[in-house]
């Protein structure tokens, strides 16, 4: 395992400075621009998945869940660019539904706000895989960019713990959150329920399922969320394969995650599935063109709209899924990521007039 350790560092250390290469040259390198759907894939993202497919990594669907815990935490450790500046990062616990669950809060520098708004996020991962310390990258971009606090939630993963124990954890979370939010110098009326991937998922389903709360999330903003674990939308067909996220990784993920195929129809497993989103808190939803998830992301913004909730939808016509794990290895990455936070602040300062 430390020799694998050892190997991987040095595949990643190629990796970012092959990716570093002026872009004449990844042009070059890289061949004729891939398109797909009417969408031209960006050079760089183009070259980022011709180094991995010539790496030799054995694909997510072939490894076992400790070999995939380990090389998605390594990706997103190793792409992911310097760490941003924050003021505190302090991890503790909270009473989840069947024992004590770690969360991480970051807070950022140079605050002067009695109550923060706050980002309580989780992490992606496909249910199975991701973790805090896989997310720390993201999670401190997001705390320094954004103004806000960012609570990161260590949410039980199958196959350990099958659906619906991330959504039991999330809601938990959730509640503890807004019930200790003043303690701990955070705006309990400013609460954000975000994710990405999986973590998008969670969220959706925890703006909908507390929606009677007291005090519900004020936004749900929500990265290349999976909204149907069918997976049987075009862009699954289209971007299944080639493009980081395949549809084996899918099949993969939903096998450990679901006991029996029905639970696809819960929605709480596909939001998307569900007869009722009036209520649920305003949402920033951001997709990505080349991406198998992108127009469930699509039908879900859309479904949110016709149901009368304020929703905001972008797609990231030229990235992966995924892309929030790359930022300091793609400029287009990090450009996105600049966006998604833009719109988040815009619409929490339109929160507070």
């Amino acid at each position: 395992m430390a020799f694998r350790g050892i190997a991987r560092e040095l595949q990643g250390t190629v990796a970012n400075l092959a990716l570093r290469m002026p872009i004449s040259w990844v042009n070059i390198l890289a061949g004729p621009p891939a398109a797909v759907d009417g969408r031209t894939l960006d050079g760089r993202t183009q070259w980022l998945l011709q180094l991995l497919a010539r790496s030799g990594r054995p694909p997510l669907s072939k490894m076992s869940i400790a070999e995939g815990r380990a090389e998605y935490d390594a990706f997103m450790q190793l792409l992911g660019g310097k760490p941003a500046p924050v003021g505190e990062i302090v991890d503790r616990t909270f009473a989840g539904p069947v024992g004590r669950l770690r969360v991480r809060i970051y807070r950022p520098a140079g605050t002067v706000a009695r109550l923060l708004p706050t980002i309580l996020y989780f992490h992606g991962g496909g249910f199975v895989i991701g973790s805090l310390e896989g997310y720390d990258l993201a999670c401190r971009y997001f705390c320094a960019r954004s103004g806000c606090a960012v609570v990161a939630v260590d949410y039980r993963l199958a196959p350990e713990h099958k659906f619906p124990a991330a959504i039991d954890d999330a809601l938990a979370a959730y509640r503890w959150l807004a019930e200790d939010a003043p303690s701990l110098g955070l705006d309990p009326a400013r609460i954000v329920v975000a994710g990405d991937s999986a973590g998008g998922t969670i969220a959706a389903v925890a703006a909908r399922e507390l929606r009677g709360e007291a005090r519900p999330p004020c936004l749900q903003w929500l990265i290349y969320p999976a909204t149907d674990l069918a997976g049987d939308t075009a862009s699954h067909e289209s971007c299944g394969e080639g493009f980081l996220l395949t549809h084996d990784d899918m099949e993969w993920f939903r096998g450990h995650y679901l006991s029996r195929p029905a639970e696809i129809d819960d929605p709480r497993a596909s939001p998307l599935r569900a007869t009722d989103l009036s209520g649920s808190a305003p949402a920033l939803i951001f997709t990505a063109g080349f991406d198998p998830l992108r127009d469930e992301g699509q039908a879900y913004a859309d479904k949110l709209g016709a149901s009368g909730v304020k929703t905001i939808h972008r797609e990231f016509e030229t990235l992966i899924h995924g892309f929030v794990g790359m930022r300091g290895a793609l400029a287009a990455a990090a450009r996105a990521m600049d966006d998604m936070v833009a719109g988040l602040r815009h619409e929490l300062a339109l929160l507070g007039r």
